[in-house]
């Protein structure tokens, strides 16, 4: 009876997803009591308004901050610390257990900061009151970044709760200015180069191609994140004395957007794809057959046509292609009713996109001359770039992406897609360039979960699931 007994249960466990090094940690994801528990303490971390962009926040991120480090040092984690920034930046928080001799050193990262939620009359529920309707959870940062590296955290937690060790040595970085560009990243890893110093780094900030799709991402585009300031007379002037003589910033601000791009969607400025490189056909055809197209990312997005460089699928144009996008323009009166005013000053802020090959600091060059050529001699323009991140393609064929892609098989029962993202993730760079280690981008976002927009979402399923890939990544390449 006893015998028949084990059989059956071991049969049960391999249907599950169980092996004998993740029986005990899958089985403790898995319980109701601990799922509940998690969603709670997801929502305790939600609930600070981390957002780096509005320095009105800073004092909820140090919040924040030391909330996370207590809860490290609660799932049992050692030498956990807030690193202060430079200079007065925000913190990241670190953590490890290294009682793995032996074993493979993995980097677990993260960001605890969020974007903006404006505008705040689009969100349906409040931005930092988590809450769940039918299978998601809506909230500022539920998916980018705070409810994905939680899955790390819960994944650590199913391991010392049951089996009181890791399967390999582990360390946490958890950072506070991703979504402003991660602007003290080199300074912070050059002072912390030993202490970050592992194998390869696993990062859960991306997408998947669609439900029931994983996908690892093997390529992130670059970015410059740029502010436009038009200037023209010293003060507002009434437009009725003054329309038509002067010459209006908002205007000529509208004038040097709209000479940014060709009339088919190109990027305008001379020389800007000089160095883009085209993808051997076979890449494009993978690409292709793989991921989503034209017609369904059209009717994701309620659209009934496309946008953009002439020659590439839509899929392409926002993953492969570099793009060039407009993210905000302010100026003049935007109150109730009306005001004859001619505003002394427009301000645009864009983001462009850069892919490998690409230099950051070369293309904002090009970008400064191209604006000088394009502004008016009746008024000034002034172009600041206030980030900027370099493109990044890794390597496929490190032994932590075959765990990864084991890991994604034994439980989602599907090989994910190797794919790129258009996204830009500034540690990942760095990373790669002065750690020279492998890195493993495994995200459990959907792409509909609205973010950087109102109503950004997380799907509970992909939040338990991806608790249980990291659980069964963890023992992969801990072998």
């Amino acid at each position: 009876m006893s015998i028949f007994y084990c059989f059956t249960a071991r049969i049960k466990n391999f249907m599950l997803g169980f092996t004998s090094a993740t029986a005990a940690p899958l089985s403790y994801s898995r319980h109701k009591q601990q799922r509940s528990r998690w969603l709670s303490q997801l929502t305790q971390l939600i609930a600070f308004p981390t957002i780096s962009a509005q320095p009105k926040h800073y004092r909820d991120i140090r919040a924040c901050a030391q909330w996370l480090a207590r809860h490290l040092a609660e799932l049992g984690l050692h030498h956990v610390q807030i690193l202060p920034g430079i200079r007065g930046s925000l913190p990241s928080v670190y953590g490890d257990w290294l009682s793995a001799p032996g074993k493979p050193t993995l980097l677990l990262y993260g960001h605890y900061d969020v974007q903006p939620v404006d505008p705040l009359p689009a969100w349906q529920t409040p931005p930092f009151q988590a809450t769940i309707i039918g299978d998601n959870l809506y909230a500022r940062g539920a998916s980018d970044d705070k409810g994905q590296f939680f899955i790390h955290l819960k994944a650590i937690e199913s391991y010392l709760r049951t089996t009181g060790k890791l399967p390999l040595n582990i360390k946490v970085w958890l950072e506070g200015e991703e979504e402003i560009g991660s602007p003290n990243l080199a300074t912070v890893l050059k002072r912390e180069m030993a202490r970050f110093k592992a194998d390869a780094v696993l990062v859960s900030d991306t997408e998947m191609l669609e439900r029931d799709r994983p996908s690892i991402i093997y390529g992130l585009r670059g970015n410059l994140s740029c502010e436009l300031a038009v200037t023209g007379p010293q003060h507002d002037l009434h437009s009725g004395r003054y329309g038509g003589a002067v010459l209006n910033p908002l205007q000529a601000l509208s004038d040097i957007i709209s000479g940014l791009h060709d009339r088919k969607g190109r990027v305008a400025i001379p020389g800007f794809y000089q160095q883009v490189k085209q993808l051997p056909p076979t890449e494009r055809q993978t690409i292709r057959c793989c991921c989503k197209r034209d017609q369904q990312i059209l009717d994701d997005l309620d659209l009934s046509t496309g946008w953009g460089e002439p020659g590439y699928s839509l899929y392409e144009r926002m993953t492969i292609r570099p793009a060039l996008t407009i993210n905000g323009i302010t100026g003049g009166y935007t109150g109730a009713g009306s005001k004859s005013v001619i505003p002394n000053r427009g301000l645009a802020r864009f983001s462009i996109r850069l892919v490998p090959d690409q230099d950051p600091a070369q293309i904002a060059q090009l970008i400064q001359h191209h604006i000088q050529t394009l502004t008016h001699p009746a008024v000034r323009s002034h172009l600041k770039i206030t980030s900027g991140a370099r493109p990044v393609l890794l390597p496929k064929d490190h032994p932590v992406m075959t765990a990864a892609v084991k890991a994604v098989k034994q439980t989602w029962g599907v090989a994910p897609v190797f794919t790129r993202s258009g996204g830009t993730i500034p540690l990942v760079e760095q990373l790669y360039r002065q750690l020279g280690v492998a890195i493993v981008l495994l995200g459990f976002g959907l792409p509909d979960d609205n973010v950087h927009a109102p109503n950004e979402k997380f799907s509970l399923a992909n939040f338990f699931r991806g608790i249980e890939t990291v659980i069964q990544f963890l023992a992969e390449y801990g072998k």
